[in-house]
């Protein structure tokens, strides 16, 4: 049962990604050869209004292959016959139905769980924080400058400096601004470095609050998404920081697991919306990856063909074919050794699990 979840929610993510790059090439009258859901042999296959629609057998992946993309085409509707602005809307379109699809998943999120303002429920004893007089209640602001919005922004910042990195924090007191400078100080029981402030989130308050802070959630992914990127090109990440279609659907049959176990004696509906929310909040951040992964400038990526159509409107000319289909080339095959470096990887983590 768990893979049949894991398959429904990979499947819908891809899904609403290559969506995205076929409404808009429709929307821009350019030719769709076929719109796949799913890699390898075709299970099923139709055609509908000269596009070829197919369900694959491997669901790690899918494709909105467009007429002029893969080679030339005279074509007047062919993808690279189209304008620059054209061409960019239709690349820009998969990593934003990812993001939509982020936000949607939120507003579940937020409505059943809580959200997630950075307002401090509780001040550990003797830390930095009640040392500088921050109380429950108060409200961090920023921390070095840069705005916070969500709590869980504190941990990610945290995590991209030192534990002994003195941190400028601006925050809310009884309506008033205050700034204080922290270094995290050592938890003797847990040898761990802190702040000494927690938040614990609240329920939300309406439909209104709910939209806020998916709107923030997304905002907070794309973020995280871009901080695990820089943490990987500057080596504050190992490879075992890496994670493909293996290791994420272990990750996702872990979290069902625990989301059943949590509610064991609960009831079999209980147990069903536990692990519904769970998959939906992890949904989220893989949603909301995906995008920023795909708007990397990487040729064969989406950020790939962006970057191709800027230069072409910047310059005035288009880059020759020929040396595009090099790059792209180059891109795919640096991908694929990096998918197959990330299966044997991952491969190794679950079976040393």
């Amino acid at each position: 049962m768990n893979i049949i979840a894991i398959i429904i929610v990979f499947g819908v993510i891809v899904f609403v990604h290559e969506f995205g790059h076929f409404l808009f090439a429709k929307m821009n009258r350019i030719k769709v050869n076929e719109f796949s859901i799913g890699m390898g042999p075709s299970i099923a296959s139709w055609t509908k209004k000269d596009t070829m629609y197919s369900i694959r057998a491997l669901p790690i992946g899918g494709y909105c292959l467009m007429e002029g993309m893969a080679e030339e085409s005279d074509s007047v509707n062919g993808y690279n016959n189209k304008s620059p602005l054209a061409r960019l809307m239709v690349s820009f379109a998969g990593p934003l139905f990812n993001f939509i699809l982020a936000f949607l998943f939120s507003i579940i999120i937020c409505h059943f769980y809580t959200v997630d303002p950075p307002v401090i429920t509780q001040i550990m004893e003797n830390s930095a924080a009640e040392e500088a007089g921050i109380q429950p209640g108060d409200e961090i602001i920023s921390l070095d400058g840069q705005r916070i919005y969500n709590y869980r922004e504190i941990t990610l910042y945290s995590m991209m400096h030192e534990y002994n990195h003195p941190v400028d924090i601006v925050f809310d007191h009884d309506g008033e601004r205050h700034e204080v400078t922290l270094t995290k100080k050592k938890d003797l029981e847990t040898g761990n470095y802190y702040f000494g402030f927690i938040s614990t989130g609240r329920a939300s308050e309406g439909l209104a609050d709910e939209l806020k802070f998916a709107v923030l959630e997304v905002r907070f992914q794309i973020k995280a998404a871009v901080s695990s990127v820089k943490m990987l090109v500057t080596g504050h990440a190992s490879k075992d920081d890496l994670m493909g279609p293996v290791g994420i659907g272990n990750t996702m049959n872990d979290i069902m697991e625990d989301a059943k176990e949590e509610v064991k004696d609960e009831g079999a509906w209980k147990q069903f919306l536990n692990v519904f929310l769970n998959l939906i909040n992890f949904a989220v951040l893989l949603s909301a990856n995906l995008g920023v992964m795909n708007l990397l400038p990487v040729p064969a990526l989406d950020g790939g063909k962006i970057l191709f159509v800027l230069i072409e409107a910047i310059s005035g000319k288009r880059v020759p074919p020929e040396k595009e289909a090099i790059v792209n080339g180059i891109g795919v095959a640096l991908l694929m050794l990096l998918m197959i470096f990330v299966f044997f990887n991952d491969l190794g983590n679950v079976l040393h699990k």
